[in-house]
């Protein structure tokens, strides 16, 4: 796969990188934040699995400190929103587009909103990426969701650039 995430197969170091991911994005506990007009749904809503493990319900607001300028699909449905020490930020999605749509997305609209991405890995099911602009830097990580066909998890992590 050609583009700004490089394509390879995990070893040591990117499984290491993996399980980190892992552990900082699914944390214990969520946080609310001040919705963005014109970037939210419903305020308040809590957005559960259904029968089916397809999330439903309304979007969850994006919180005021998300980066405005950092591209979110629009089929986004946000699930959760983690604050975390360091004014890092947790924003976790279920995007209503194949993997391939939401990769695209991201390899196209990062970089046009003044965003580089780096240390990237694309694998049959999963993808990540480290992303820097002039004010934010983070981690984006995208998965399919077996239980829910045609439809991914992508999760933001978010953190000022000092």
């Amino acid at each position: 796969m050609s583009g700004p995430v490089t394509t390879y197969r995990a070893g040591m170091a990117a499984g290491a990188g993996a399980v980190l991911l892992t552990v900082l994005v699914t944390g214990c506990g969520t946080g609310d934040g001040d919705s963005k007009a014109g970037r939210s749904a419903a305020a308040g809503t809590a957005v559960r699995p259904a029968a089916t493990g397809c999330p439903s319900g309304a979007s969850r607001p994006l919180p005021g400190d998300f980066p405005p300028s950092l591209p979110v699909p629009g089929k986004a449905t946000v699930t959760s929103v983690e604050h975390r020490t360091g004014r890092r930020l947790i924003v976790t999605t279920v995007v209503h587009q194949g993997f391939r749509s939401v990769l695209s997305f991201l390899q196209r609209e990062l970089p046009k909103a003044h965003y580089t991405l780096k240390d990237g890995e694309v694998e049959q099911d999963d993808a990540e990426s480290d992303f820097t602009s002039s004010t934010v830097e983070g981690r984006w990580a995208l998965r399919t969701m077996p239980d829910c066909p045609g439809t991914v998890s992508l999760t933001y992590l978010t953190a000022p650039r000092h």
